[in-house]
């Protein structure tokens, strides 16, 4: 029985690694065959059927595909599009605002305290001052993007007390990398303190999130 078990346990685990593999290979399938219809069809108004080899059409989708991306991408028409209301937001080049690789490439990456017991990863977005009333008050929020996973590309926006913010010496690349199911795992987390921080003070706050003799 136990020997049973373990099989079918075996067998539950290559389901489970060969299901997206062919999900992939189905999507991808659909996809072009649907690109090869299409694209045989625009080819027939304008070259004899019998010209049309198999395969023309899905090349021809791709190259309009591409043609497609040049255009919104290198000309003002994306940047025209992303202005619409609702719908904009998929025409976005990753300006004004908007969130991209090449963004956060140039952002801090972060752990802050997601929740008390729980540092999670983050970008560091600007820092705000709070005023109460009418004085300043003695902290400071950060602006921090959350991620969702795996797009990346989409998440929130948390005001983070400032102390519950660790800035990371890794670069962007290497967390998102780790956000992506570990794909590949940088070889140890680097803490960096704040402008005019201690080590000592760094240290101290470290023990916070329970990192501890991990500092550069």
């Amino acid at each position: 029985m136990k020997f049973a078990k373990g099989q079918l346990g075996l067998l539950l685990f290559g389901f489970i690694v060969w299901l997206p593999a062919v999900l992939v290979v189905s999507v991808l399938v659909l996809v072009l065959g649907s690109f090869d219809s299409w694209g045989r069809y625009l080819l027939s108004l304008l070259l004899p059927e019998r010209s049309i080899h198999a395969g023309l059409g899905a090349l021809l989708g791709l190259v309009l595909i591409y043609l497609t991306g040049v255009l919104f991408k290198k000309t003002p028409i994306g940047g025209l599009l992303s202005r619409l209301p609702i719908v904009g937001f998929l025409f976005s080049q990753g300006k004004g605002g908007a969130m991209s690789l090449e963004r956060l490439a140039h952002l801090t990456p972060c752990l802050f305290l997601f929740s008390p017991s729980c540092p999670s990863y983050g970008w560091i977005l600007s820092e705000e001052k709070v005023g109460l009333n009418g004085k300043e008050a003695t902290y400071t929020l950060v602006n921090v993007y959350y991620p969702n996973v795996p797009t990346i590309m989409t998440g929130q926006i948390f005001p983070v007390r400032k102390e519950t913010v660790m800035r990371l010496g890794n670069p962007s690349r290497e967390i998102v990398d780790v956000l992506l199911y570990s794909l590949k795992s940088p070889e140890r987390i680097k803490l960096l303190p704040w402008q005019g921080e201690t080590e000592q003070e760094l240290e101290q706050r470290a023990v916070r999130f329970g990192l501890v003799k991990v500092i550069d």
